[in-house]
């Protein structure tokens, strides 16, 4: 086997850097039951790595018309900037993988579906802003996740070619946006396991970021 000569490492960043999902879940629950509505569990997990603009469409869609999607999403943002006032805890791995690509030279960039003020603040927060070489948010791409445009974009920003690059993602929707844009993608579930399509693209699946090092060395060895 060659060896990838990676140029680039690009990170989705909820769920996989940070572990903001399951907090993302209590403020959605706690939403519904101040409004005292029902949103059942796998309605929250199938929200798992959407961008907001699809929230709408699928909420209506999974609970009818008559759901109160706005008052439900502006009661959930603000039980999660509550929530999220203290830094939120890293996923295991996160500083070894990052200092490991440091030490090579190899620069880092992040491609969330959140938007620029949240993610800039998280990552300031946790001490991962000044691994960063590049950074594309949520409310800067047209086409979100699953289209390929951020991890494009994110590659662009880092001067490499998107299939120079390696790609970290715990989400479905994630996997198939960097696997469209042509990275080489390594998958870390967080709350949702590999669907149909993921487990059809024959990309690698780990339990943690320390295991999708290993994987790297020996790619790049």
């Amino acid at each position: 086997m060659q060896p990838f000569p990676a140029r680039g490492a690009i990170f989705d960043m909820d769920g996989l850097l940070l572990d903001t999902e399951r907090i993302a879940c209590r403020a959605w629950q706690h939403a519904a039951d101040e409004l005292g509505v029902a949103i059942a569990e796998s309605v929250v997990l199938g929200m798992v790595g959407m961008h907001s603009s699809k929230v709408d469409a699928y909420l209506t869609g999974e609970l009818g018309a008559d759901f109160p999607v706005d008052d439900v999403r502006t009661t959930t943002h603000r039980h999660y900037l509550k929530l999220t006032k203290d830094p939120i805890p890293l996923k295991p791995g996160v500083l070894e993988l990052f200092g490991w690509f440091r030490e090579r030279g190899v620069p880092i960039a992040v491609a969330t579906s959140t938007r620029r003020s949240i993610a800039e603040h998280h990552l300031k927060a946790v001490g991962l802003w000044h691994y960063l070489a590049a950074s594309r948010c949520g409310d800067e791409i047209v086409h979100p996740k699953p289209a390929p445009d951020i991890y494009l974009a994110a590659a662009a920003e880092l001067g490499v070619d998107a299939r120079e690059c390696f790609a970290f993602e715990d989400s479905n929707f994630g996997v198939k946006a960097a696997h469209s844009a042509g990275c080489r993608v390594v998958m870390v579930p967080d709350l949702r396991q590999p669907d149909a399509h993921t487990q059809s693209l024959g990309i690698p699946v780990f339990d943690s970021l320390y295991d999708a090092l290993g994987w790297v060395r020996m790619q790049t060895a």
